[in-house]
């Protein structure tokens, strides 16, 4: 039935040509259509931030057709990897997460937007959608083509996305077999050399640490403060020297011209 084909159009994600239209549901051309009046209708867009769980295009069209004509329809489905972990869990219905909804009256489109918004889905209390609060609201200047535009480019994102996920992937498995090679290798001349063969070093230089850099720099300080003080010791016995020959020197000549005759008299 009609149900039916729009959840199987709004199940698929999205895309904007060929045959890839139709994952956007199409009701009605909406831009071209004009009212009695002669007054042209412009269509306006309402995003659904909301989608409870088994929440199909069908649901929306019959719950919001009551206040005005819905055209196309779309619901985002849930990423991949989370339908496939909740298929493992053994849920396997397909969930979405936000829409948009076309109205034929942009007018319509606002005072939807403006009435339905934190209100509950259904009207009913038994409705499976009683306690669940519509999050709905108007798009002021959008147009279905943005939305197409918008669905292709996040397409390419996710493309783009896996394939810079696959070539890391691929990178990490080319090191991994290089690294496994590389350990086989040696680990085969390890097994060939000789029992009492010695292992050669590798001949590097260990770079020294902050504190043997210091220790280096307080030993070369007190080496050379113990060379200045012996400098100045041996400096001060050359002086001592000199002083005490000096000494002898003017004590003789003053024994000396005190014994002569005819000295100076005191």
């Amino acid at each position: 039935g009609p149900g039916d084909a729009e959840e199987r159009m709004g199940g698929e994600e999205g895309g904007v040509d060929g045959a890839e239209l139709g994952v956007l549901e199409h009701v009605g051309r909406g831009e071209d259509s004009r009212a009695h009046g002669g007054k042209k209708i412009m269509p306006g867009i309402v995003y659904l931030g909301h989608i409870p769980p088994r929440f199909r295009p069908r649901h929306v069209r019959n719950l919001l057709s009551v206040h005005g004509e819905v055209g196309r329809i779309f619901l985002q489905p849930e990423e991949r990897f989370v339908r496939q972990r909740k298929k493992k869990a053994g849920a396997k219905a397909k969930n979405y997460t936000e829409g948009w909804v076309e109205f034929r009256d942009k007018r319509v489109a606002k005072l939807v937007a403006a009435s339905l918004h934190n209100t509950p889905m259904g009207t009913r209390r038994r409705s499976r959608f009683h306690y669940d609060l519509w999050n709905i609201k108007y798009l002021h200047r959008f147009r279905w083509p943005h939305l197409s535009e918008r669905l292709a480019y996040e397409r390419q994102v996710r493309q783009q996305r896996l394939r810079a996920e696959i070539s890391q992937a691929k990178r990490e498995t080319g090191f991994y077999l290089r690294s496994v090679e590389t350990s086989q290798r040696f680990a085969r001349r390890a097994a060939a050399a000789p029992a009492g063969a010695e292992e050669k070093s590798w001949g590097f230089v260990q770079r020294p640490t902050e504190e043997e850099i210091q220790r280096r720099k307080a030993g070369a300080g007190g080496r050379r403060l113990r060379g200045q003080l012996a400098k100045a010791r041996e400096i001060q016995l050359k002086s001592q020297t000199s002083r005490s020959l000096l000494a002898k020197i003017f004590n003789a000549a003053d024994a000396a011209s005190e014994e002569a005759p005819g000295g100076p008299d005191l």
